[in-house]
């Protein structure tokens, strides 16, 4: 995992036009809760205790990874370009799912 951390931050930090210009795959519900898998970054989500929870339930182990301090300005929807195994389009509509219930901030 830390290894697919450090590599999606040097490819975004080099390449930021292309992997911002990418299609989204899978559709998203839309944002109900105020926080997004495609526009809010993964430091807000963490910084957040429910946002955090729900992080935590379909990404076990992630929160907590030493190396997520590089990732805390991608979103969840960036990082799926590298690691599409764990953030498959199935957590990610299961975690916005979750983050639209929780209360607008």
């Amino acid at each position: 995992m830390r290894i697919l951390i450090l590599a999606a931050t040097i490819a975004i930090s080099t390449l930021p036009s292309l992997a911002l210009a990418q299609a989204a795959p899978a559709a998203v519900a839309a944002v109900a809760g105020g926080y997004s898998v495609e526009e809010t970054d993964v430091g807000t989500l963490i910084d957040d205790p429910a946002a955090k929870a729900v992080l935590d339930k379909y990404l076990p182990g992630f929160s907590g990874n030493d190396q997520v301090a590089m990732a805390r300005s991608m979103t969840l929807k960036m990082l799926q370009q590298y690691a599409p195994d764990t953030f498959t389009d199935k957590a990610l509509t299961d975690i916005q799912t979750e983050l639209n219930k929780l209360p607008k901030k």
